[in-house]
């Protein structure tokens, strides 16, 4: 199902590439970005759907612990290292050229199982957004502010805004469940 919001973007075009919807929460640092993501994933379990969840980290990173076997796996040249548990799997994958994958990419090599991806950051990806607002932490949205950042279909405020998307209270899990539903997923038998 497509949705047309009154700005003529309809969500399903704005995701064209991808079959798995993905939807990106950002905001700058500290304004509740993994919180209102909690809260999402949370909700959207409880109906049913199948989640998948990315954090965009534009620094280098590390999940092997010096010593441990998998770094020591990685550093006598694996390219590809993987845990495994009963109950868990992580990866650790190297870049040859130190070159960062498409959102695309990840999405459709790794989430094949999910009915959506949540990710937090890749604000300057192609991917529909959610940006969370706080008026403590700024005055002004990030998707709205220099650059007109088409690919916003709503926003989290602890304020009332005037802006061109809906806006939703920081704590309305269930009205931003609604969107996604309306949006991004297919139904769900509650």
């Amino acid at each position: 199902m497509n949705v047309k919001y009154s700005r003529g973007i309809t969500l399903h075009e704005e995701r064209r590439d991808m079959s798995i919807p993905v939807i990106s929460v950002v905001a700058k640092s500290g304004t509740g970005k993994t919180t209102l993501l909690e809260k999402l994933i949370a909700e959207l379990k409880r109906r049913g759907y199948r989640v998948g969840a990315m954090k965009h980290d534009a620094h280098r990173f590390d999940i092997d612990r010096e010593g441990k076997d998998s770094w020591r796996l990685t550093q006598a040249g694996a390219d590809t290292t993987v845990i495994s548990s009963p109950e868990k799997l992580a990866m650790v994958k190297i870049h040859e050229e130190m070159k960062e994958l498409s959102l695309t990419d990840v999405v459709t090599s790794y989430f094949p199982d999910v009915d959506i991806v949540l990710t937090e950051g890749f604000k300057k990806s192609r991917v529909p957004k959610i940006e969370v607002h706080r008026k403590e932490r700024s005055n002004t949205l990030m998707c709205r502010g220099e650059e007109h950042d088409t690919t916003l279909v709503a926003v989290a405020s602890n304020e009332k805004l005037d802006v061109d998307v809906p806006l939703f209270d920081v704590n309305d899990f269930s009205g931003f469940v609604i969107l996604l539903k309306k949006g991004f997923c297919h139904e769900k038998k509650e």
